[in-house]
């Protein structure tokens, strides 16, 4: 039961951006159109998605719900809960790294 739960947890928020992806395009584009780095690299929208989607997940879906109208008030703290929970993920894993069999601890 654990590990369907553990599943369901990590694939959901996969799901849930790739059907966001693919109903309503326009938002993604909205909401990762001005991210830009340090020195004025900037990429396109899909791939800031595709990178999000790939290690901050929850934190990405959770962009895309609250980017409208600005993020002020509440919606900062729904960002941070939404990327403890995956920084809490990427912790779990490596805390049990041991379990994995071939796995040297060096």
């Amino acid at each position: 039961m654990c590990c369907i739960t553990t599943l369901f947890l990590v694939l959901i928020s996969r799901i849930g951006i790739i059907i966001w992806w693919l109903v309503n395009p326009q938002v993604r584009d909205l909401a990762f159109k001005h991210l830009i780095l340090p020195g004025g690299l900037a990429f396109p929208a899909w791939l800031w998605t595709l990178v999000g989607a790939i290690f901050l997940p929850w934190t990405t879906l959770a962009y895309l719900f609250v980017f409208q109208g600005g993020i002020v008030g509440y919606k900062w703290i729904v960002l941070g809960v939404a990327l403890l929970i995956d920084l809490a993920g990427h912790g779990g894993s490596y805390r049990h790294r041991h379990r994995v069999s071939g796995y040297f601890n060096r």
